[in-house]
C-alpha cells in the first residue's frame, strides 16, 4: 500500500490518499483494514474509498456525502481497475461546502500522478 499523508490543508481539515491493488471486496477490506491499523488513520473523521473490482463498481463515503462517487468517477476515466484509493479527511472544525469535492478530486489526482497510474 501507498500512502501521501499531509498533502493538503483547509481550514483545519488535513487530507491525505492512500491504496493499492485489490481483486476483491475483501482484498479492499484487507487494505482499509491494514491502513487503520495507524491510530492516526483510524481516529479520522472519514476513510472514503472506491475501486472497480473485476468489473464491479464499489465504494463506501464513510460519511463524506458523495466522495466514493467521486474517487469511482475518477478510477473510472483513469481505467484503473481492481485497485482501491482511499481519501482520508481529518475535519478540522470549519465546513468546507463544495471545496471539499475540489480537495478530494485533487488527492485521488495526486495519486495516479505519484504512482504512475492515470
Amino acid at each position: 500500500m501507498q500512502v501521501f499523508d499531509k498533502i493538503i490543508a483547509d481550514r483545519g481539515s488535513r487530507y491525505a490518499v492512500s491504496g493499492g491493488p485489490a481483486a476483491s471486496r475483501a482484498e479492499a477490506a484487507a487494505l482499509l483494514a491494514e491502513l487503520k491499523r495507524s491510530k492516526r488513520f483510524a481516529k479520522a473523521t472519514h476513510n472514503s474509498w472506491a475501486a472497480i473490482l473485476s468489473g464491479e463498481a464499489v465504494k463506501d463515503d464513510d460519511g463524506e456525502a458523495g466522495a466514493g462517487a467521486l474517487i469511482l468517477q475518477m478510477l473510472d476515466r483513469a481505467g484503473l481497475q481492481d485497485h482501491v484509493v482511499i481519501v482520508t479527511r481529518w475535519y478540522g472544525g470549519k465546513p468546507l461546502g463544495g471545496d471539499r469535492f475540489r480537495h478530494v478530486a485533487d488527492a485521488v489526482r495526486l495519486y495516479l500522478r505519484e504512482t504512475g497510474k492515470g
